[in-house]
């Protein structure tokens, strides 16, 4: 059988914590060739500690020698390399989010049908036990129609402290495109072909300004922080669904909060713990079901979907095109808190 020859661009935490360990597990479909970091101390480092064979100065020389590329940089560089990696015949599995602003990521997916190769964001959500359990709810039709989907991400005063991701000019902002994307993303997807029409979202960053510093993860500079760590937003749909949407690095809260839960016409279901509501017999019925939110075995299962999918064995989970749905209203949010007015995406008369 043939092995996918794999390239790592950007060696820092992620690379090393999710996506190498990840590929190692599935050595007898891909081997691991090649890696980049503009650190170059820190590059041959990783290629040691994970006997990884080559270390390339030139993003550009790597592509030379693989198959296909896991891009761990920060964002602003995310659609450069993605696209020179993709014009270069190579298969891309790019970090979420996809890019900072739209227009990149509209020439990463124009950039991957030209090539004829696949992209790929790393939405590893998708591959959760839940996950996979409540998309399967929702196209059974347990719940009938979905109307109403609500949503939270929220950490209590859990500011990333190192890495780049209070960084804005690196990373295009902060909660939301860091750790909320995972959650609106997942919504969107349990929708399925439904398009947003219009949205009213906020922005702050006032929980991380004080000088009396309340952080469970690490020390940053409160006067420069200058990314959101704190976001709200309303979002409608064309097939009528609504979507109440709240992230947070920061928030005064009890304790950390990840939920989802969709009400429906015939019945409703919430994700953490999974559960079902249905009316049935004349009373509402419940029923719940064990199924876990493993970071780590999504991370593996995304790298195996990523690898079959290249060597032409399965389809890719995570769409380019559905991705690029995500970072448009992640924009669209950022731009109705600057102007604080609503935000439209498709004009009515365009809608269902």
């Amino acid at each position: 059988m043939r092995k996918l020859r794999m390239g790592i661009i950007g060696t820092g935490g992620i690379a090393q914590s999710r996506h190498i360990p990840a590929f190692l597990q599935i050595q007898h479909k891909v081997e691991l060739t090649a890696v980049h970091d503009m650190n170059q101390q820190l590059a041959s480092e990783v290629a040691e500690k994970f006997g990884i064979p080559y270390v390339f100065e030139n993003y550009q020389d790597l592509f030379k020698e693989v198959d296909a590329v896991a891009i761990c940089t920060p964002n602003k560089f995310h659609a450069e390399i993605s696209v020179a990696a993709l014009k270069a015949g190579v298969h891309v599995l790019c970090e979420k989010p996809m890019a900072i602003t739209t227009a990149e990521c509209e020439r990463m997916v124009k950039a991957s049908r030209e090539a004829g190769k696949l992209l790929l964001i790393g939405y590893h959500y998708r591959y959760t036990e839940v996950s996979q359990l409540a998309k399967r709810a929702v196209m059974n039709n347990e719940i009938g129609d979905p109307l109403v989907i609500r949503v939270q991400a929220l950490r209590r005063r859990k500011v990333p402290g190192w890495g780049v991701f209070t960084n804005k000019e690196l990373q295009g902002g902060g909660s939301l495109i860091d750790f909320g994307c995972h959650m609106l993303d997942l919504a969107i997807w349990l929708l399925g072909e439904a398009e947003p029409i219009e949205l009213m979202g906020s922005t702050y960053n006032r929980l991380s300004k004080s000088p009396n510093q309340i952080n469970d993860w690490g020390i940053f500079d409160y006067a420069a922080f200058e990314v959101d760590d704190h976001v709200s937003a309303y979002i409608t749909f064309d097939n009528h669904v609504s979507l109440q949407f709240e992230c947070s690095w920061a928030a005064n809260i009890k304790e950390d909060k990840i939920h989802l839960s969709i009400s429906g016409s015939e019945g409703g279901l919430n994700m953490y713990p999974f559960e079902l509501y249905q009316p049935k017999l004349g009373k509402m019925m419940e029923s719940t079901t064990e199924a876990k939110h493993d970071e780590a075995e999504a991370g593996f299962i995304q790298a195996e979907n990523f690898v079959d999918s290249c060597l032409g064995e399965a389809e890719l989970v995570v769409k380019p095109e559905e991705a690029l749905k995500v970072s448009k209203i992640m924009e669209a949010i950022y731009r109705s808190s600057e102007t604080r007015s609503s935000v439209k995406l498709i004009e009515a008369n365009k809608a269902r």
